[in-house]
């Protein structure tokens, strides 16, 4: 039997459903009888990524055809609806959607890079909280008040959640929140379950890919 070329983190930690291989890595794409609306949690780990930091790597971005944002933690959109965020100044962390194929390029690109640009290895447990009662997961989880950030500002914030190091954009999508997160896929285990228990604490439920991003489109 041919091994899969990746696993997301937590793929021995995924409920029964439909799967796809996606990206080179089977992805739980259908969880029956899900709630999306109320509380809803999404292994998103299948999207491909990169990471590149340094003095130059704004510069070099550019050079890319990406644009980045000019001020630090905050993200753009990219093309076919990946993002670009800007950790503090000087480190960037691109992440595709399913339909864009940036970084490939860029990791194509990184074989020779300026001598101020140094790639990121990206290790991720990606994940994506989203329904009505996201703020009160983050309450039990996290010490920052993320209703006090401006959307429209694209905020980028660093922090910790359940004790874990984590990245997070906040968002909405058709009026209802919509958070991605990042984390050490070294920690993943424990982050995915510690936050899976308290979605179902509060009556929401493990969603497929698929049906996120059908939430995400409706």
């Amino acid at each position: 039997m041919t091994t899969p070329i990746r696993l997301s983190p937590i793929h021995e930690h995924l409920p029964r459903g439909m799967w796809q291989m996606i990206n080179d890595m089977p992805t739980l794409t259908h969880v029956a009888g899900a709630s999306i609306d109320r509380l809803a949690i999404t292994d998103r780990s299948c999207l491909t990524r990169f990471g590149v930091k340094g003095a130059g790597a704004a510069e070099w971005l550019k050079t890319q055809g990406i644009s980045v944002s000019d001020r630090p933690n905050t993200w753009r959109s990219l093309p076919d609806g990946g993002i670009i965020a800007r950790l503090g100044m000087s480190e960037f962390l691109i992440e595709d959607s399913q339909r864009s194929r940036v970084t490939p390029q860029l990791a194509a690109a990184c074989q020779s890079l300026p001598a101020s640009v140094y790639p990121v290895l990206r290790q991720d447990l990606a994940i994506a909280l989203s329904g009505e009662l996201v703020n009160e997961l983050l309450l039990q989880t996290c010490s920052v008040n993320f209703r006090a950030f401006d959307l429209n500002d694209r905020p980028v914030v660093l922090t910790t959640m359940v004790g874990v190091s984590v990245t997070v954009v906040p968002d909405d999508r058709d009026g209802l929140p919509f958070y991605r997160i990042w984390c050490d896929g070294t920690f993943g285990v424990y982050f995915w379950r510690t936050l899976v228990e308290i979605v179902e604490e509060l009556g929401g439920s493990v969603i497929g890919f698929a049906q996120s991003e059908m939430e995400s489109t409706r």
